[in-house]
């Protein structure tokens, strides 16, 4: 079985907020966001909004990812997640 790793894109219900972050198990983390398991930024601004991920191989290439990420500026994630999600909907979401 091959691991799989995702560098995603989450927010607060208000989409005033972006986190980048890297994972092996979106919904695992995403629950761990939604119910503020882990204390810091995320629990702090209310992230519970999976907006966009992107899939790797190497959990090398998913932190390259993210940090290219983390250093862009706003509007390019904005337009990052619109190429793929343009009503910011939960990706996550039933």
């Amino acid at each position: 079985m091959d691991k799989k790793y995702y560098t995603y894109i989450a927010s607060n219900f208000t989409n005033t907020v972006l986190y980048t972050g890297v994972t092996n198990d979106l919904q695992r983390r995403m629950h761990e966001h939604k119910n503020k398991l882990i204390k810091g930024f995320t629990s702090r601004y209310n992230i519970n909004k999976l907006l966009y991920f992107q899939e790797f191989k190497s959990v090398n290439e998913a932190i390259s990812a993210e940090k290219k990420i983390k250093g862009w500026v706003r509007i390019r994630k904005i337009e990052l997640i619109k190429s793929s999600n343009p009503d910011f909907r939960d990706l996550l979401a039933p």
